[in-house]
């Protein structure tokens, strides 16, 4: 079995005249950055480098109401992304175990 790679997928699709940018990291080398502009706008950047996705206010402009429920959604979406991975690698760390192992007496 060979050990996946890291790899940063982007595609652009253009249907009917409209066009739909997809990008899928995987890969440790991504950087991520969240700060605000001198004007006072909010950014989330997650980048490598083959891509950038940049995440900020509607239209660059002044906070929203709408903006800061996205902004809640991209937090609790990551923080269930983070409770996942450590749950994955520590059952990845305790390795696999076989049936019935458990019941044998020492």
């Amino acid at each position: 079995m060979s050990t996946p790679k890291p790899y940063t997928y982007v595609t652009a699709v253009l249907r009917n005249g409209e066009i739909r940018l997809d990008v899928a990291f995987s890969t440790p080398e991504i950087g991520v950055l969240a700060a605000v502009t001198d004007n006072k706008r909010p950014f989330l950047d997650l980048a490598t480098p083959e891509a950038q996705v940049s995440v900020s206010t509607t239209g660059g402009g002044p906070v929203t109401e709408q903006d800061v429920t996205l902004a809640r959604e991209i937090f609790n979406a990551a923080a269930r992304y983070l409770t996942d991975c450590e749950r994955l690698h520590a059952e990845q760390a305790a390795g696999p175990t076989l049936p019935g192992l458990d019941e044998i007496p020492a």
